[in-house]
């Protein structure tokens, strides 16, 4: 654990590892499995929305094919923590640059994307000369997943940032 001092109050960091129990991923692929699939009549084109055929296909992908312990490991690899920030939990990677001097540099996702979105992307910025940069280009990087998305969960309130709908000019 680390501790940060600023203005204020102390900020805690704690080491994140990615750790799905068993039972959850047998819990996912049993609700798969059990899937009842509403009739599809002509929507060969999609013009109802979702086509069953595709979506039986990502279905069987996700029961089957899908290597979450691969993926995983993947994203344990990379140096992960979480803290809390004004009441949310919020979980990000923080790779060190290699550089002599690394900027820091945060890359955020949006909705429906995740942190590890930006995976690809991390080695060259944090390591340039080993993509054939030049080292000095190098960031130190920082990939939080925004609150309530990847890691960054749960939320037990809204952001103090959330404003109230527009009144439309009514008051």
């Amino acid at each position: 654990m680390i501790v940060v001092r600023g203005a204020g109050e102390d900020t805690m960091i704690e080491a994140f590892h990615v750790a799905v129990p068993d039972a959850v991923l047998d819990d996912l692929k049993r609700r798969i499995a059990r899937t009842r699939w509403p009739l599809d009549a002509n929507n060969a084109d999609w013009s109802y929305g979702t086509n069953r055929a595709y979506l039986e296909t990502l279905a069987a992908y996700w029961h089957n094919g899908f290597d979450w312990r691969a993926q995983e490991a993947a994203i344990n690899a990379e140096p992960q923590f979480r803290t809390e920030i004004d009441g949310l939990p919020i979980h990000f990677i923080h790779r060190r640059g290699t550089g002599p001097r690394p900027l820091p540099l945060i890359l955020s996702h949006g909705w429906p994307w995740t942190f590890w979105d930006l995976r690809k992307v991390i080695g060259p910025l944090t390591d340039p000369a080993a993509h054939g940069g030049d080292p000095a280009d190098a960031f130190d990087v920082v990939v939080p997943s925004l609150p309530g998305f990847g890691f960054s969960t749960p939320i037990a309130r809204q952001s103090r940032t959330t404003t109230a709908p527009p009144t439309c000019g009514r008051r």
